[in-house]
């Protein structure tokens, strides 16, 4: 079954965006692949809070939990601490 890594956030140390093409190659090595990333948002009911939106699909929650936890994600992550206001989700598709 699917899974989706959701990240919203806003950047707010443009310095730490070497993040992003440090982890690309590590989301596609388990499985992932972008879906969503950033692009206009028409908010049809309630209230959107104007942060960037970015899914990633992956094959399973496995997949997101073995790439979350791996060691080599570890230092990429590093790179982005302090850089930003962030939540991250992971959810299980159909």
């Amino acid at each position: 079954m699917p899974a989706y890594l959701i990240v919203q956030g806003d950047i707010t140390d443009e310095a730490r965006a070497h993040y992003s093409p440090a982890v690309r190659p590590l989301i596609a090595k388990y499985g992932g692949k972008a879906v969503v990333r950033g692009g206009n948002v028409e908010v049809l009911e309630g209230q959107h809070d104007g942060r960037r939106t970015v899914i990633f699909e992956f094959p399973s929650m496995d997949a997101i939990r073995a790439f979350w936890t791996s060691a080599e994600y570890q230092p990429v992550k590093e790179l982005r601490a302090g850089g930003g206001d962030l939540d991250i989700w992971a959810i299980e598709g159909v």
